[in-house]
């Protein structure tokens, strides 16, 4: 829908200051503004009434459908599927009626990976996402949950994609895509093509707009603390964190959120050289800014005061609230000529915003014509999410370790298909549990949609062959040594209970002694796996002679040094969403291939950390106690593309101005492969110390079997100069294998 800029005019022109600042406002949570009457009808509740009222309307309304135990909704009290229409058409109504100005409200939904509301698509949380190595299939997937978003009566969804996992100490590794900077910046770029369309197409036609979080290098935090400070220089900043910003800006994405931490001491929320210099004045964004769940309150100690904080974050260049006070004090700036002026600036992009939803009256009009979702629309979009939720799934379990034993992954496979051979034992704590796959920011599941790793290898095996051990002592010793094959189900769970303690922004505050070991609010000083799985995995490991395969069930880079020791075969599964179970069933009876890589570096010890691939300094042969502190590389995989043979590999720096062309030529062998190809690059020759590595370029092929392929990576010299003088030398390397690479000189032009 075209903006019409005189109305957009006409309706600030119309306004009062009160008006104007409740525009502005994101402070009531979704789930309270809707109620039941005794009918058991969804029905306005008196806190909506009430915001309603003391704005003169309503800007931006968070979190109506979602569902989780911090809001406290679930299948028994929340907004059901089939209800949200009823709820969309109660708000928007009462909106209209009760406003001064005839304007929709904008709604806001959390959609990390998919939609957090009853009914909606679990997708893998970014990480597991990030090991697919496939932008073009988030993309895909990213589209399914817009078109339920859409479908829905949605119009923001807040989407993480902009934090890169520097430490695993952090709880909220699991909403990075991985470490690196430009992977990162490819699938920001899908999530926001996915849901808003190229060139913003989608927008009010089927799909919505996206607010990235979070702007900008969370990830950085001190320790791995939540929120801190972010200590690093500016090149830094620009290297790693600030390219999926200008990814997402590049694709046209509608909205940032300003993060929690600070940069040097700078609040992401009142800091005007990021949220205005660069973001708007060097990238050209012009949507929204939004602050992180009560960010902007934070910012009292520096201000001075909560109305100072709120005055802070407008002055810097946050245009929405979310949940905090200081916004709703902003009316005590109505004298202050900056603060009249930026809250003018806000308002037109909150307005230019709604328009593109039609949330605007159009000319003649006295309330806004909305558009109520549809039952049948709601319903083919989720289907379609859930066929994305499948697909995705499959391509993030990742082989990280193949053969360690005597057995191999392809021996295990014909032993469990030997329908004489000795029983199936499903071991360790996620042996038979579902909520470890999906991760934080995920409703709950209705009961039939439920599965795990025991259930799928019975529903496959049979009950007769399979038995669930998830303590060593709940399977008698005989069938230990009976076994034929052992499958060990670890990691962690970022899954909440209903009676967890939450932080006011419903980061977990209280964990129980088996509760969550990951996600928001759930940093750790130790990242081995929790809850001694190493001594139980030995355990196991005495009790039986049968090959081990264990499934890493993980939403950081936990240390798996002794899985991998006690194993013949690890597979790495991330948090791979509600279809997690029936992937790693397909990779253990199906026979499907594996064509993920690790999207982090894995440790080999809890305290060697943090280790990024692309450090500056190699870690290795550093600590007297731990000589080799890595465990697995960043986009290690030996799945599907390790049968493949690459060559014929050169590098051209003349044909295409502004790059370096590196072709290979890959071979698959007979029976076909899937994945992606990564190619780093060591800079020499400029005034920096170079990172060991950098990932220049990645491309996802699928070849048919015996199918040979030239493949080319396209590597903007940009990326590879460094400020300095004369020539400047490039190795290129193919995912880390010293047997294809080759080496390019660029002038010196700088």
């Amino acid at each position: 829908m075209s903006i019409n800029c005189a109305a957009v005019d006409r309706l600030i022109d119309s306004m009062s200051f009160t008006q104007k600042v409740g525009q502005l406002n994101q402070r009531l949570l979704g789930w309270k503004s809707v109620e039941r009457n005794a009918a058991g009808r969804l029905v306005a509740s008196d806190e909506l009434k009430q915001e309603i009222d003391r704005w003169g309307g309503l800007g931006t309304l968070y979190g109506l459908l979602r569902a989780d135990p911090w809001s406290g909704q679930h299948w028994g009290n929340g907004i059901r599927p089939e209800e949200r229409t009823e709820a969309i058409a109660v708000v928007q109504q009462t909106v209209l009626e009760r406003g001064a100005h005839g304007i929709g409200v904008l709604l806001s939904e959390e959609a990390p990976h998919g939609h957090q509301a009853l009914g909606g698509t679990v997708l893998p949380t970014n990480l597991g996402l990030g090991a697919t190595f496939d932008p073009q299939g988030v993309q895909e997937a990213e589209a399914a949950v817009a078109a339920e978003l859409a479908a829905s009566g949605i119009h923001i969804a807040l989407v993480s994609g902009l934090d890169i996992a520097r430490d695993p100490r952090w709880g909220r590794c699991e909403e990075c895509f991985g470490e690196d900077p430009l992977m990162a910046a490819r699938m920001c770029e899908a999530i926001v093509t996915g849901m808003q369309g190229e060139h913003r197409s989608k927008v009010g036609h089927g799909g919505v707009a996206v607010v990235l979080k979070h702007l900008a290098a969370q990830g950085e935090a001190v320790g791995g603390r939540n929120g801190q400070s972010a200590v690093l220089g500016p090149h830094d900043l620009h290297e790693i964190h600030l390219p999926p910003v200008a990814a997402g800006v590049r694709a046209g994405a509608l909205g940032f959120m300003a993060a929690y931490n600070d940069i040097d001491s700078v609040p992401c929320c009142a800091n005007p050289w990021l949220l205005k210099d660069y973001l708007r004045d060097q990238l050209g964004f012009d949507g929204i800014v939004m602050a992180d769940g009560l960010a902007v309150d934070r910012l009292e100690d520096m201000a001075g005061s909560i109305p100072a904080a709120g005055r802070a974050a407008l002055l810097a260049g946050v245009d929405v609230s979310l949940w905090d006070e200081g916004f709703t004090r902003l009316e005590e700036y109505a004298d202050d000529e900056q603060v009249v002026a930026a809250v003018d600036t806000a308002l037109r992009r909150v307005l230019e915003l709604k328009a593109m939803f039609g949330l605007l009256p159009e000319d003649g009009a006295d309330t806004a014509a909305i558009a109520m979702p549809s039952a049948d629309a709601i319903a083919q979009a989720t289907a379609d999410g859930r066929e994305q939720a499948k697909r995705m799934a499959r391509e993030a379990i990742t082989l990280i370790n193949d053969g360690q034993s005597a057995a191999t992954l392809d021996d295990i496979r014909s032993v469990i298909a030997d329908a004489q051979a000795g029983p199936v034992i499903v071991a360790g704590p996620f042996a038979d549990d579902f909520g470890c796959f999906l991760g934080d920011y995920t409703a709950p599941l209705p009961a039939d949609e439920q599965s795990s790793v025991y259930r799928q290898l019975v529903a496959r095996l049979g009950e007769d062959r399979v038995l669930l051990a998830a303590k060593p002592s709940d399977a008698p010793a005989d069938q230990w040594a009976r076994a034929s094959t052992v499958v060990f189900v670890c990691g962690s769970t970022s899954e909440r209970s209903y009676d967890s303690e939450f932080d006011d922004n419903g980061a977990a505050k209280a964990v129980t002694e088996y509760g969550a070991t990951c996600g928001e609010g759930v940093d750790l000083s130790d990242i081995r796996l929790p809850w001694s799985q190493d001594d139980m995995l030995g355990e196991v490991a005495a009790l039986t002679t049968a090959p081990i395969v264990s499934v890493a069930v993980c939403g950081r880079a936990h240390v798996l040094t002794d899985v991998l020791e006690r194993s013949a075969v690890t597979i790495w599964a991330g948090y791979a969403g509600q279809y997690g179970p029936q992937a790693v069933a397909d990779v253990l009876v199906d026979g499907a291939d594996m064509s993920g890589r690790l999207p982090v570096t894995l440790p080999a010890y809890p305290a060697a950390i943090p280790v990024r691939y692309n450090d500056r300094h190699s870690a290795a042969h550093v600590y007297k106690d731990a000589a080799e502190p890595i465990l697995r590389g960043f986009g290690y995989g030996a799945g599907s593309l390790a049968a493949v043979t690459f060559s014929e590999m050169h590098a051209d720096t003349q044909s295409h101005p502004g790059e370096v062309l590196v072709q290979v030529t890959a071979h698959a062998d007979d029976h076909g492969a899937a994945g992606a190809v990564n190619l780093f690059a060591h800079v020499s020759g400029g005034r920096r110390i170079p990172r060991l590595a950098m990932l220049v370029d990645s491309v996802y092929m699928d070849l048919n079997a015996g199918e040979r392929r030239d493949i080319a990576f396209h590597v903007p010299c940009d990326r590879l100069r460094d400020v300095g003088d004369g020539q400047v030398q490039v190795t290129c390397t193919l995912d880390g294998d010293s047997t294809h690479t080759v080496t390019a000189t660029l002038p010196g032009e700088y």
